[in-house]
């Protein structure tokens, strides 16, 4: 279908949200209830959507509604539709008043520890009424949600190849370290060899995960197979119930040292054992080609100067 500007008028935006609706939910009856308007309204506007476009996007049948190829395009650029305009709402906020509004942004534990979480208990004391919409996630999961327009940006290690639409701005680099917590024996020794680490407990994020793949190529670039975790986990709190038994080891970015020991649930300290391994950046990531608000941008000068102040540290 010819874009026109007879189909450009023949689009509606509340037709769209309900073909997102059917989707999601599965059926016409569904989204009805979900969107609080009858089903034949619902019906219709699908219907309307087929006629304006010439397609069918929706295959129907007693067991309710899957997008056709041509519905699944057509929601997936109507997700994009509808997060440029709640982002041009929130210009609106902010040049009525530059005080308030919502930032939505996507971290790694470690970079919100270091800097996003003094960035925000900053900006809280200055403006009240800015709120925060925070995803932690590991790199890959970052990558899809700003990919997808779910957050307007993230800030993270990149591992791996950046997607093409995404940009990135690199804010500092740093090495991972194997670390414990203060209070363990191993603390006090010289020296070690990697070794003589094999039959420690481990906690690390899963192999498979894009950040546990990287250590685990790291140890093995070191001559070493990766070692045998306790507990394969994405789950930080996790981590760190056994970390602060004195037992576990870890492998965590070294600017982890360099936060206040008042910032983290526990005291942890690097072995001084080898792990050579090249220093990775860690980076603002946002669509490719898309103004941020001005919200945004304020905060991410915050930002900037706390990576600046965290480097060198």
């Amino acid at each position: 279908m010819p874009w026109s500007e007879r189909t450009k008028r023949r689009l509606k935006l509340r037709d769209l949200d309900m073909l997102m609706a059917v989707i999601e939910t599965g059926s016409m009856g569904k989204a009805a209830k979900r969107l609080n308007v009858s089903q034949p309204a619902v019906s219709k506007a699908i219907v309307e959507l087929e006629d304006a476009l010439g397609v069918q996007l929706l295959d129907r049948s007693r067991r309710g509604a899957v997008p056709t190829p041509y519905g699944a395009a057509l929601a997936r650029r109507s997700l994009a539709i509808f997060n440029d305009l709640r982002q041009g709402v929130q210009e609106i906020d902010f040049l009525s008043d530059p005080t308030q509004g919502e930032i939505r942004i996507g971290t790694t534990d470690p970079v919100m520890a270091a800097i996003l979480a003094p960035a925000i208990d900053r900006w809280s004391r200055k403006y009240r009424r800015v709120s925060f919409y925070v995803v932690a996630g590991d790199t890959a999961q970052l990558y899809r949600e700003v990919a997808a327009r779910n957050l307007e940006l993230a800030i993270c290690r990149m591992i791996g190849r950046l997607p093409e639409d995404l940009a990135a701005e690199i804010l500092f680099h740093d090495s991972v370290a194997v670390m414990t917590s203060a209070k363990n024996p191993l603390t006090r020794r010289r020296k070690l060899a990697l070794a003589e680490l094999a039959d420690e407990p481990w906690t690390l994020f899963p192999y498979d995960s894009l950040f546990g793949s990287t250590i685990a190529e790291i140890f093995r670039r070191n001559g070493h197979e990766p070692p045998r975790l306790t507990l394969s986990s994405l789950s930080v709190n996790a981590q760190n119930e056994l970390l602060a038994t004195g037992r576990f080891l870890t492998v965590l970015p070294s600017f982890i040292l360099k936060i206040p020991r008042r910032n983290l649930p526990l005291s942890l300290k690097a072995l001084n054992v080898a792990l050579p391994n090249p220093q990775m950046p860690v980076g603002l990531i946002t669509v490719k080609n898309r103004t941020l608000t001005p919200l945004a941008q304020r905060f991410i000068a915050d930002v900037r100067m706390l990576a600046k102040a965290l480097v060198k540290s």
